[in-house]
């Protein structure tokens, strides 16, 4: 059996029988109003006027004509209310919606499968880096582990790669990028520094005083920014070599990650 409508608002029913109570109750005072005049009328022969033999029978038709119309226009009336009543009834009653989702008959469309998009190839890509000058790396980088610095006598850690080269062997940029700066180091000599774009930066160390290039200069990967030299008061107790070292946003990481 299916489910009683309930009522959705208790409050909007009452309104509604109550002003279906004020019609009925207004059109059946309409009709008794009507129909009483009416009655009066006939049976005094004129609303207090007197009239002739003749003329009264001819009024008296019409005010029954007229009392007949009272009735019809009464019934309306009443039909209307009893009518409105019923409308008010049931939209109280409608039932209430079950919420349930309809469900839909069409064949649901396949879905389109993802398009691949091409992977864009970072600025940091390794292919594109180049040793800065040929040799084998003498002292590796170590900011884990401490390693005994001959310069200094003592333990600590190194922030690059020492890499055995000839005094005067021409060192490149390792990747294309800008010169961010040409400075004399006190610890590491002439150095300088090659921003490649997405936070990373290559350090060269220990270079001749008379360098290549200036600040804000474009590089490419083989540019040659100048020479090994002797200036790193830091390790020129080391064979003739060029410190190179790399940075991540300020930090830095193995030179190694990036040459091959």
């Amino acid at each position: 059996m299916g489910e009683k409508p309930r009522r959705r608002d208790g409050g909007r029913e009452g309104t509604v029988y109550y002003i279906v109570l004020l019609l009925c109750v207004a059109a059946i005072g309409i009709c008794g109003y009507f129909l009483t005049k009416g009655m009066l009328a006939v049976k005094t022969g004129g609303f207090g006027q007197e009239t002739s033999a003749v003329s009264g029978q001819a009024e008296m038709e019409d005010r029954r004509e007229s009392i007949r119309r009272q009735e019809r226009l009464a019934q309306k009336v009443k039909e209307a209310a009893e009518e409105a009543k019923e409308t008010a009834e049931a939209a109280v009653l409608e039932p209430e919606p079950t919420g349930e989702p309809e469900q839909s008959t069409a064949a649901a469309a396949p879905a389109e499968e993802p398009k691949e998009e091409p992977i864009q190839e970072e600025a940091a890509d390794a292919a594109a880096y180049v040793w800065p000058v040929e040799g084998t790396v003498d002292r590796p980088f170590s900011l884990e582990a401490f390693a005994y610095d001959p310069t200094m006598g003592d333990w600590r850690t190194h922030d690059g790669l020492d890499i055995a080269a000839e005094t005067g062997a021409a060192v490149s940029a390792c990747a294309a990028g800008t010169v961010e700066s040409v400075e004399d180091d006190n610890m590491l000599g002439m150095t300088v520094t090659v921003d490649h774009g997405m936070g990373l930066k290559s350090v060269y160390a220990n270079l001749d005083e008379a360098v290549d290039v200036d600040a804000g200069d474009p590089v490419e990967p083989g540019t040659v920014l100048g020479t090994v030299g002797t200036t790193a008061v830091a390790e020129n107790a080391e064979p003739s070599h060029l410190h190179f070292a790399m940075k991540e946003y300020g930090a830095a990481v193995d030179p190694l990650n990036y040459l091959h």
